[in-house]
């Protein structure tokens, strides 16, 4: 893009106004700067979106982005525009920029960035930073710090651009880097001056580059795809876990026919769920336990063995030896926990169109024997959970709660699910069925609180769906204040903050009698819709399964920004949820 170098208020352009002054025959039509390549570099590879937070030195990269025709959605903090560009790179399979100032606005963005980086969600941090030759000396700059040196280890790659020619390429490799292979988070370092940097416009729109085949297919070979069905096919008490890479891969059909054809008990992750329906007869769900206590071969596609599979051992696992067959595009995660028999290396939908293809037209199902006993076990649970997820307590319970949202997700199965908390993430996972791909986003592998605004905004802004964020009251409270972003683009994203008073449960004393409430209480009964209602949001207060499955119904039919304050009994939660195995207990006796 050209830019005029006519004075205007700006510094850059205050500078372009001084470089046009300069004896040569160059007109003011014929530069262009760092501001208008950054721009332009991310237009070119089809990245028309920021997600990020104003101000020194990136202010005016936001305006001129925007006046591009850009989207550049502003949020109130940067990590939760950090976990938007992640989410966004999850479900779009290009990297999601976020866009920060220098650093304390970087170090706020960095968590997001590991956070991607460690679920394998494609996602560009770029941030504005100080000059080098004052970094290295450390001789005091404005928010002075070496951005690079801390993002690398944190990040699948970390670059720094110093010369207005190299923005076209620096983009380029950022991008790369993001998508191919196993995704990952990137970080982009622009100094300020960089951005104000001029060149020529035509030398710099040769210097841009388009990213050709940036996730370029990795191909299994074939000797590991028929070890791989060698193993399956031996198998008494076959099992598939589906893992979120198996999402993002967009193999989804191929997935389905692969889990069909194999006749093969499957456990979806959570952000799995969907892949197939959680009603298909095939999923082991709701017999989770018996799935993987009792198995004796498993196959795990896009999942990865680590705590939230107990790391392929332990009690989860039972006594049953277990034969592992893994499905990954990283070499490097094979015999990570336990001995992987059948590595498959390559991408996913590589992968599975090459299983598809090995097992032929003869392939057999698994003993009946096996998926009978999965089928009665989870026959037994459901029948066990209905009449829980029926009740009509006041003040609501978890099971009430979410049996009524089960239901509103069953009637509207094209609606994006966000959900975060202790006892709200791990019920809703159990009782919510999702039944299209891509459809449920949650805190994932490091299990981190406050991602769900931030993961509600993008999921509005790439799909244009209607949002549904599930929220405990203590993960609402990490990035509650984005509410006010939500109602400022008016997105069809309705909140339901579970709110039992507390961290866990509201019921905590302090032991001391002291005046101070115990760390996990909360204030008593907090309006968190009267929040919403003051940035002309709608707030709505429930107290039983009718008004929430009223005010929830409501909101997603009309598309407004709505808060339910779910009144939730403050006794019902567990400590950790389903976790607490993983707080440490104190052995010291009490005087």
């Amino acid at each position: 893009m050209a830019i005029a170098t006519t004075a205007k208020d700006s510094p850059q352009d205050a500078a372009h106004t001084s470089l046009a002054s300069h004896n040569d025959e160059t007109s003011a039509a014929e530069l262009t700067d760092g501001f208008h390549l950054v721009i332009d570099a991310l237009k070119l590879n089809d990245i028309n979106t920021i997600y990020g937070v104003p101000g020194i030195p990136v202010t005016d990269l936001g305006r001129f982005a925007q006046a591009a025709g850009m989207r550049v959605i502003s949020f109130r903090h940067e990590q939760h525009a950090g976990y938007a560009a992640s989410v966004a790179g999850y479900l779009t399979q290009k990297p999601g920029v976020c866009l920060t100032v220098s650093a304390p606005g970087f170090l706020n963005g960095l968590t997001a960035l590991a956070n991607a980086t460690t679920n394998c969600f494609p996602m560009i941090l770029i941030s504005g930073s100080s000059e080098r030759e004052i970094v290295d000396l450390q001789q005091g700059d404005y928010e002075e710090m070496d951005q690079l040196a801390i993002a690398k280890p944190l990040c699948k790659a970390a670059y720094r651009i110093l010369h207005a020619e190299d923005i076209g390429i620096g983009i380029a490799r950022a991008i790369r880097a993001a998508v191919s292979g196993r995704p990952g988070g990137v970080y982009l370092d622009l100094p300020a001056q960089l951005l104000g940097q001029t060149m020529s416009a035509l030398e710099g729109e040769k210097s841009l580059v388009k990213v050709i085949d940036p996730a370029p297919r990795q191909i299994p070979a074939p000797e590991s795809v028929s070890r791989a069905l060698d193993v399956l096919k031996g198998a008494k008490r076959p099992l598939i876990i589906l893992g979120k890479g198996a999402a993002y891969a967009q193999a989804d059909e191929d997935i389905r026919v692969l889990i069909e054809k194999s006749g093969v008990p499957y456990l979806p992750m959570s952000m799995a769920k969907g892949l197939l329906p959680d009603t298909h007869p095939q999923s082991a769900g709701a017999a989770r336990s018996l799935a993987l206590k009792d198995s004796d071969v498993v196959m795990l596609i896009g999942a990865r063995l680590n705590w939230l599979l107990s790391h392929g051992k332990g009690k989860t696992w039972g006594t049953a030896p277990k034969q592992f067959i893994q499905v990954d595009i990283e070499p490097k995660e094979m015999d990570s926990n336990v001995e992987i028999v059948a590595p498959v290396v390559g991408d996913i939908a590589s992968c599975v169109c090459a299983l598809l293809d090995g097992m032929g037209d003869d392939w057999a199902s698994p003993p009946a024997e096996w998926t009978d006993a999965i089928s009665a076990k989870k026959e037994t649970n459901l029948a066990r959970m209905a009449p829980k997820l029926m009740n009509n307590n006041v003040p609501m319970d978890f099971h009430g709660a979410l049996g009524v949202l089960r239901t509103i997700v069953k009637e509207r199965p094209d609606a994006i699910l966000v959900n975060e908390g202790a006892n709200t993430l791990d019920f809703a996972r159990s009782i919510i069925d999702m039944y299209q791909p891509r459809k449920r986003v949650d805190v994932g592998t490091w299990g981190v609180m406050g991602i769900g605004m931030g993961s509600a905004i993008a999921a509005a802004i790439e799909t244009g769906k209607p949002v549904l964020a599930i929220e405990g009251d203590s993960a609402f409270g990490f990035s509650g204040m984005e509410i006010e972003t939500i109602c400022r683009y008016a997105l069809p994203v309705c909140v339901v903050v579970f709110n039992n008073n507390g961290i866990y449960r509201g019921t905590d004393v302090n032991p001391t009698g002291g005046a101070d409430v115990a760390p996990t209480v909360f204030v008593k009964d907090a309006r968190y819709d009267k929040m919403m209602e003051a940035f002309g949001g709608v707030g709505v207060y429930a107290t039983t399964p009718d008004e929430l499955s009223r005010a929830v119904n409501e909101a997603m039919d009309s598309g407004k920004p709505t808060l339910v304050n779910a009144v939730i009994d403050e006794a019902a939660g567990t400590e950790s949820g389903r976790i607490g195995n993983l707080n440490p207990q104190s052995v010291v006796a009490k005087k």
